[in-house]
């Protein structure tokens, strides 16, 4: 692992395999370290080379100081579609992403991002439309405030889990995503990564300050309808913290886009379905490819 200052933060990242620069951006309060066994390792092994970073207040990456709105503020909020007050945005998190593409020296990449790290992808490609090949948006929403909305049964659940502690949050992270992953979800694998990710490092406040970046957020549809790189979608149609409706919308705001929807994914990234996943990536950055005058 390395650190390096970019956008005025730390940003701690990892570079596994050579080829293509593919960027892989993380979703709420989960870090470098949290993607599935092996994901990182396939990518490269499709001719990427990939790119993993701690966004702001998670992992080993800058850590602020300001307070997020309470849980129950920050629902409360949400329903009466009022956004919280936050010293940050997607848009400041997509400017870390910009940064640490040029720290590196990569001009441009194929950018790939899971539920908040598909909403930083879409924020980069479109204030930063140049450093992006192509864009891979997995398990979003464009920030309209209408789509891809948490089921309301898993909202209350949430309500009711107790406050993360160092003792149980490597259960505490189980419990909730067994509130919304697929069929497949493996508790044991998650527990075993979870604890580890705990003792790597362990803030819940900053995953309640990016929560409330993301509620803070503009609507991303208007620039989205202006991409112009090849675009992929996907979702699952069993996704209960972002409703399959964010995709479907992700999808038609973005000319050309293709969605795919697995009927058997939920919000995660369900091992039967991973290689397919994978695969897509690949013939979606080989669109980008194709499309660059010989």
């Amino acid at each position: 692992m390395a650190q390096v200052q970019a956008n005025g933060i730390t940003i701690e990242y990892e570079q596994h395999g050579s080829g293509e620069p593919l960027l892989l951006i993380m979703g709420l309060g989960g870090q470098l370290t949290d993607w599935p066994e092996g994901f990182v390792e396939d990518l490269a092994t499709r001719g990427f080379q990939v790119t993993t970073f701690d966004n702001r207040d998670i992992g080993l990456s800058t850590e602020f100081d300001w307070e997020p709105p309470s849980p129950t503020r920050a629902v409360a909020g949400m329903l009466a579609k009022r956004p919280p007050a936050a010293e940050y945005t997607i848009v400041d998190m997509a400017a870390d992403a910009a940064g640490l593409l040029d720290v590196l020296d990569i001009e441009s990449a194929h950018v790939v991002g899971m539920s908040m790290g598909g909403m930083i992808a879409q924020q980069l490609t479109i204030d930063h439309s140049t450093k992006v090949r192509s864009l891979t948006s997995i398990m979003s929403n464009p920030g309209d405030g209408k789509s891809g909305r948490i089921a309301g049964k898993v909202m209350a659940k949430m309500a009711r889990m107790p406050e993360p502690t160092l003792e149980n949050a490597a259960q505490r992270s189980v419990d909730s995503f067994q509130l919304w992953s697929s069929p497949h979800f493996d508790p044991d694998e998650h527990r075993a990564r979870a604890q580890r990710s705990v003792e790597r490092s362990f803030r819940p406040v900053g995953t309640a300050r990016q929560t409330a970046a993301i509620m803070a957020s503009p609507d991303r549809t208007p620039g989205l309808r202006n991409v112009q790189v090849p675009t992929l979608v996907v979702h699952g149609l069993v996704d209960r913290l972002v409703k399959p409706s964010g995709g479907i919308a992700t999808a038609a705001a973005v000319p050309d886009s293709r969605l795919l929807m697995f009927p058997d994914m939920g919000h995660d990234l369900p091992t039967p379905r991973r290689a397919e996943l994978l695969d897509a990536i690949r013939r979606n950055a080989d669109r980008a490819s194709a499309a660059v005058p010989a």
